[in-house]
């Protein structure tokens, strides 16, 4: 996969690079600051890029905002955002429309290198992969909105797991239940939320997101 990367720590950048090329990736920039980030995908249009959200000059949101600005201009590069905090506002904007090809995780919380390179493969490949605790965090965020409100508890557990990614018998074998009891669950949020007259996988996170910003 052809990638760019975007993270002011040097350490970490490189670090980064060295293992994205020894997975076989072709890192064609690596670069420490937002707007470095949105020229370097400008001039040699990457197959998805790798964005800290925190980067000068500021230090507060600018890479998720060129996050949002590659997903407007070039609706065909992945975006994974890979930071040590959630920021709800901009990261409400990056999965409130379609979020085929976009993840977000915690530095903090990636334990292992697999499941980073996982990540990466997962939204390099059009799917979803969203940190729970990112989640978590944003779903507090709608507590009161009304049609998040009716689901019940097993649903709202399902709803989590869809938001990270997870297909129907993934989320069977972490709730210890069948996948037909998943796939009843999964059809009650759809009405519950008007979604089912949405085709295509991306509704199973939209079922999340959509609401976010309400």
């Amino acid at each position: 996969m052809r990638v760019m990367l975007a993270e002011d720590s040097a350490l970490l950048r490189e670090g980064l690079v060295r293992l994205l090329q020894e997975e076989g990736h072709d890192v064609l920039a690596a670069v420490g600051d937002a707007g470095a980030l949105l020229e370097a995908v400008a001039g040699e249009r990457p197959e998805a890029v790798v964005v800290d959200v925190r980067m000068p000059p500021t230090h507060t949101d600018e890479g998720l905002r060129a996050a949002l600005e590659i997903r407007r201009r070039w609706p065909e590069v992945k975006v994974l955002v890979l930071s040590q905090y959630v920021e709800k506002k901009y990261a409400t904007e990056l999965m409130g429309g379609s979020i085929d090809g976009v993840g977000y995780l915690l530095k903090d919380r990636v334990a292992e290198v697999g499941d980073f390179l996982d990540a990466l493969d997962r939204v390099g490949a059009g799917g979803t992969a969203f940190d729970p605790e990112v989640v978590r965090q944003l779903l507090a965020r709608t507590s009161h909105a009304d049609p998040l409100a009716r689901l019940t508890a097993r649903e709202r557990e399902v709803l989590e797991l869809m938001a990270q990614g997870l297909t129907n018998a993934s989320i069977a074998q972490s709730l210890h239940v069948s996948q037909s009891a998943v796939e009843k669950h999964v059809n009650a949020l759809f009405d519950k939320l008007a979604l089912s007259h949405i085709t295509g996988y991306s509704r199973r996170v939209l079922a999340v997101l959509r609401y976010l910003g309400s």
